[in-house]
């Protein structure tokens, strides 16, 4: 399970890296809250542990800007803010639960168990795009019927994206802005190219071109 830490007090922080360390668990360690976003739209993680006091980019700012990017990633809060209207603002922004400093360490991993379960994380789902293909999107491969593609991370982004909009026409300008977000901006021919490679990989039935306008997924 891999889980990215956000919070700049040092020494919690790496009591809470050693403890999960400990039982098993892969962490991310961050002290800056945009350094963070940058990871979470680079990198795939399974939880989100989120400060909300911290440089640059509070934790609640975070997760809007996840959720903006259509990023589903569960986020337990740790904080010391424990008026109930921080609470009931972190519920609404879309965390999944919210532990006040201080807590035992204990209670972390109890909560973050709970999360694993409700959410299947670590368990190999794999989402069917046709009655034929499939996609792991843990491992960013697709699976057909002769072979197995590997997707590279971008791609992955981009086929993520066009599943969580389904059916839905995206144009070049959404495309690039969601997609792409902290990165170069790429012309329109750099994503025909990724789309173009996507397709290669058994997805040619699924991505809809609309002429001048984008494109449009829709799984069969």
């Amino acid at each position: 399970m891999k889980i990215l830490l956000l919070e700049d007090d040092p020494i919690l922080s790496e009591i809470i890296e050693e403890f999960l360390v400990e039982h098993g668990l892969h962490v991310k360690l961050f002290f800056d809250g945009k350094e963070a976003l940058h990871a979470i739209f680079e990198h795939k993680f399974d939880l989100l542990l989120l400060d909300i006091n911290v440089p640059s980019l509070s934790g609640f700012e975070l997760l809007s800007e996840i959720k903006n990017a259509h990023i589903t990633t569960p986020v337990i809060f740790i904080t010391s803010l424990d008026q109930i209207s921080d609470v009931k603002k972190g519920f609404a922004l879309g965390a999944e639960d919210y532990l006040k400093k201080p807590f035992e360490l204990e209670e972390l991993l109890v909560r973050i168990e709970r999360t694993k379960k409700l959410h299947h994380i670590e368990e190999n789902v794999l989402l069917k795009l046709s009655s034929t293909i499939s996609y792991d999107p843990q491992n960013y491969q697709i699976f057909t019927p002769e072979t197995l593609y590997k997707l590279r991370k971008k791609e992955a982004q981009l086929l993520e994206y066009f599943l969580s909009h389904q059916n839905r026409m995206l144009s070049f300008e959404e495309i690039i802005e969601e997609v792409w977000r902290f990165d170069e901006v790429p012309t329109h021919a750099t994503v025909r190219t990724y789309i173009k490679n996507l397709r290669s990989y058994g997805l040619e039935g699924l991505i809809e071109n609309i002429k001048g306008v984008g494109y449009r997924f829709k799984c069969l």
